[in-house]
């Protein structure tokens, strides 16, 4: 008989569980993002309400908020205080969420964002490499020791100074955002030598003819890399399975759409950020073989493997994989 009401009390609650409506997902999206042509999919995204539509067709009613942050720094601190619930970020400042939010928060990626070259650019014509920087030189870059720029950089030092010295350049980095290391470099008048930056600043240095290229990210990984990602937490993936699903389609859908629409997707730039660089600019960039908006990650490995190995980071993932939620599995990344 107790084995009997056991069964049946069993059966009841089972019963309730069925029956109790589920958790409200939630109703409005807030997306943060760096600066730059990194985070292409993001003005798309909120310019054609892609979100708003996928979730649409998943029976949900959303709204979306949309915010630059000009510091991979702020951004991290924006998911990490619950002030922002996706954000676009650059890699290596993804991985050392990864890596302080393992057993807690468990942030992870959704997918890549894009792979493009970040140029370290300078006015001083006696630097032509690394090696040629002295104490008088300043290097501007989004954030020190944390930023992408900040880490291919170290990369490249230890490639040129050999190892244990991928450090011998970080004391003479500034942290400044992209317009404002811009604005520094082609004005002359600071300690500001060379901007590590990124597209289109970069581009915009270029044209002035007191501007050099002296590398490419892509020196410190042989290749092309990941420049950003789009990342969360778990909880909110979890709690919000629906909307999650909805924010990958709308993503995969930008992807399509800059491929190919490379002069719309300008025009919506310069319409978002505001700029006055002209839609032919952009365009050209986004056009470029050297960039790329698609969700596979590439060298994420090696950027991880090196800033686990001068103990940026503890915890070293088997493979890819482990940094990005299931969805993106699938994808053929390295």
């Amino acid at each position: 008989m107790r084995a009997f009401h056991s069964s049946v009390l069993t059966a009841l609650l089972a019963g309730l569980a069925l029956t109790r409506p589920a958790t409200a997902e939630v109703s409005e999206v807030r997306f943060a993002r760096q600066l730059g042509l990194g985070y292409l999919q993001f003005h798309v995204m909120e310019e054609q309400k892609l979100v708003e539509k996928h979730a649409q067709r998943l029976g949900l009613a959303v709204t979306t908020r949309w915010f630059p942050l000009g510091t991979p720094t702020a951004l991290n601190d924006a998911l990490l205080t619950g002030n922002a619930d996706i954000i676009g970020v650059g890699l290596p400042a993804f991985l050392t969420l990864w890596d302080k939010t393992r057993g807690n928060m468990n942030i992870k990626a959704v997918v890549a964002l894009n792979r493009q070259p970040a140029y370290l650019n300078t006015r001083d014509p006696n630097i032509k490499s690394v090696r040629d920087f002295t104490d008088k030189d300043r290097i501007a870059l989004p954030a020190p020791k944390v930023s992408v720029q900040a880490i291919m950089l170290e990369m490249i030092a230890e490639k040129t100074f050999g190892p244990g010295k991928y450090d011998v350049l970080d004391r003479l980095t500034v942290g400044m955002s992209h317009p404002d290391g811009t604005a520094a470099l082609l004005a002359g008048k600071l300690e500001i030598t060379a901007h590590f930056t990124s597209a289109p600043f970069q581009y915009q240095q270029l044209e002035n003819s007191a501007i050099r290229k002296v590398l490419s990210s892509y020196d410190a990984t042989d290749g092309p890399n990941t420049f950003s990602v789009i990342a969360t937490v778990s909880r909110w993936r979890e709690a919000n399975p629906k909307l999650y699903r909805a924010t990958y389609e709308a993503i995969l859908e930008a992807n399509d759409f800059i491929a190919k629409n490379p002069r719309e997707a300008a025009e919506i730039f310069v319409r978002i950020e505001n700029t006055k660089l002209p839609v032919e600019f952009i365009q050209k960039m986004i056009s470029d073989p050297e960039f790329s908006y698609a969700p596979e990650p590439e060298n994420v490995m090696k950027i991880y493997g090196f800033m686990h190995k001068v103990g940026a980071l503890k915890n070293m993932p088997a493979t890819w994989q482990d940094l990005f939620f299931p969805e993106a599995h699938a994808l053929k990344g390295n």
